[in-house]
Parts: structure tokens; C-alpha cells; sequence
């Protein structure tokens, strides 16, 4: 049985560099946003930004945990017979992987007091599957770098 991803993701001593990794690859995924929805995209993300210097930071040490427990059950299923990289594997699963790390934004948006938050994420929240599966090839080099 393969270690579970909360003994690395989550290992206090990685900490600052998986945090600094995972804002460094939510920034290169909105900077790779092309076309009218990449300027949305650009555009409500720095009014996010706009809201408070440290919010998309703080918001991302918060949900982190959750993300690596959605990400487990992909992570294992992957390791019980691995082909390719856990990228290809996350693309080849790109719907259950996104649906799955979307359901944390989901559950969470709600408790935001953040108004510019919840209409920037309600705004793009019908391209975010898209965006997600977009993302999950660096989702899978993350994980990897850490977990692998």
C-alpha cells in the first residue's frame, strides 16, 4: 500500500514549499487563461486579490487539507496499478478528479463574508469543471514532486 498523501502533502516540514508550489501553479493556470473567458478569469482573480494581499493564500491553507483528501482516493486507485504519470492518470479521470476538488469550493462558498468572492467564484463557476481538468496536469506534477 502506497503512503497516504497527507504523510507529504500535509508533512509540516514541506509546509512552506508545497504551499509556495501549489499559489505557483494556481498563478501559471490563470496566466495560461486565454480568449473573453481567460479575461474573466484574470480579472475577477485580481479582484480576489484586491480583497486582501494574503486572501487567495490564506484561502488555500485552509482548504488544502480537503483537497488532499479528495485527492486520495485517485492518488491510491492510481498506485494499485500504475500506468503513465498520476497526471495522465488525472487527466484520463479528469471528470471524477474535478468533480471531486470542486466539490470543496462548492461546500466552502457559502461561508464566505467576501462578496466580491462568492460573485467572481458564481460567475465562473460553469467553466470551472473546464478550468480544473485543465489544471490537472500540474495538479499530478504537485502531487508527484511530494508524494512520488
Amino acid at each position: 500500500m502506497v503512503a497516504a498523501l497527507k504523510e507529504s502533502l500535509l508533512d509540516e516540514s514541506k509546509r512552506d514549499a508545497v504551499m509556495r508550489d501549489v499559489l505557483a501553479l494556481i498563478d501559471a493556470e490563470v496566466s495560461d487563461k486565454k480568449g473573453a473567458s481567460g479575461l474573466a478569469v484574470k480579472g475577477g482573480y485580481g479582484a480576489v486579490k484586491k480583497v486582501g494581499p494574503s486572501y487567495i493564500e490564506r484561502a488555500v491553507e485552509q482548504l488544502w487539507p480537503e483537497f488532499v483528501d479528495k485527492l486520495e482516493p485517485l492518488w491510491q486507485s492510481y498506485n494499485a496499478a500504475p500506468v503513465g504519470s498520476f497526471s495522465d492518470y488525472l487527466v484520463a479521470n479528469s471528470d471524477q478528479a474535478s468533480d471531486a476538488l470542486l466539490a470543496v469550493t462548492d461546500e466552502r462558498i457559502d461561508e464566505t463574508d467576501k462578496s466580491v468572492v462568492k460573485k467572481f467564484y458564481g460567475s465562473l463557476r460553469g467553466s470551472a469543471k473546464k478550468n480544473v481538468a485543465e489544471a490537472l496536469p500540474r495538479v499530478g506534477d504537485l502531487v508527484t514532486t511530494y508524494a512520488g
